[in-house]
């Protein structure tokens, strides 16, 4: 028996009338075989699409008799890793390899489903979220606290040296005044300047920075934090990290510290909270006029002060040195002396004179 694509040839060229003479040397086969095919019905079959590929029945191996054993296993404890259920088979008589086990185990593990990440909305006035992100510039690295309040997507963000509770504080002071308010609670990632130690997981409670607290009283919000490895419930600033990243800083060309802070002004009236935001559909300052101002909590009267908070250190610019700049003589070694000794001195000089 030929192939479909020979029969379908032999078809149609017999549908166009063509002598089986012909249709033999266009085959390359003899007439005889032309006129076995007609006569033992090859041409009657179905030919409108090509038979389905022979699949070649599966080889016995010696990991046949254990796989029953592996998924039932796998059913009971399914982080058991392949070395744990290779060393379980090869008690139980198995004789194969490590690495016919490990493929196995991979195409029958139990996999669990993921965990859907909800998008939750919240009211005006009622959050901001509140975030590190690291940038490298030519004069050093800094780190951008960046503030979005949640119901309106107003973004502000600003650059510092250091990642410090006084970093934290200065920043969400600033981030009130630019909003005009204060929501009513702050969420944040593991930040190690808010919460010293969250043992949630194990049935325990968040343990904040007293200091923290202190201040978060001051202004009248209430401390939220992710829980460890669920940053996603922090997206809404997760999402303007990116943003910032791709849309300000990239591109840009900055003087230092002052420049990147006056184009980041700018910025920030002129684009990033005058664009329509990809979820809301509504521009953030637009949104945050209308419903969210008028609801946030009223500032503090004056600044906080710390009690325990040493004071930042100042952070100093490097910048590259010019390769094309002319070498600096080395430094000259002064020779430091007590007054008695250019005393003695003098009086020697005199002596001498």
């Amino acid at each position: 028996m030929y192939g479909w694509d020979t029969l379908v040839l032999l078809r149609h060229l017999l549908e166009e009338k063509v002598s089986k003479t012909a249709i033999a040397a266009r085959l390359g086969v003899s007439r005889r075989v032309v006129h076995h095919w007609i006569a033992t019905g090859q041409l009657d079959r179905d030919l409108s699409s090509p038979p389905s590929p022979r699949r070649p029945a599966p080889r016995a191996t010696k990991l046949d008799l254990y796989k029953p054993i592996i998924r039932e296993r796998l059913a009971t404890y399914p982080e058991l890793s392949a070395v744990r259920l290779f060393a379980e088979a090869k008690a139980a008589g198995y004789s194969g390899g490590l690495s016919q086990l490990k493929a196995y185990v991979a195409t029958v593990r139990p996999r669990p489903e993921p965990e859907p990440v909800i998008r939750f909305e919240t009211t005006p006035g009622h959050q901001a979220q509140v975030d590190f992100a690291r940038f490298q510039f030519p004069w050093g690295v800094r780190y951008a606290l960046l503030v979005v309040l949640g119901y309106s997507r107003l973004l502000w963000f600003r650059f510092y040296p250091r990642q410090t509770m006084a970093t934290v504080i200065a920043g969400l002071e600033e981030a009130f005044a630019y909003v005009g308010g204060v929501p009513a609670e702050c969420l944040f990632d593991q930040m190690k300047a808010v919460v010293v130690a969250d043992r949630r997981a194990e049935g325990g409670t968040l343990l904040e920075n007293p200091e923290f607290l202190r201040f978060a009283a001051h202004w009248g919000f209430r401390i939220r934090a992710c829980r460890p490895y669920r940053a996603q419930t922090k997206g809404k600033v997760e999402r303007p990290v990116r943003y910032v990243r791709e849309s300000f800083v990239y591109g840009r060309d900055f003087l230092g510290d002052g420049d990147l802070d006056a184009q980041r002004l700018v910025w920030l009236d002129a684009v990033a909270n005058r664009r329509v935001h990809g979820t809301t559909k509504e521009v953030p300052r637009e949104r945050f006029e209308r419903d969210e101002r008028a609801v946030l909590q009223p500032l503090a009267p004056r600044p906080y002060r710390a009690l325990v908070l040493p004071p930042e250190r100042e952070c100093r610019a490097t910048r590259p040195r010019r390769t094309d700049a002319p070498e600096m003589p080395p430094a000259m070694h002064v020779e430091h002396r007590a007054l008695a000794a250019y005393a003695e001195l003098v009086a020697l000089a005199e002596e001498v004179a």
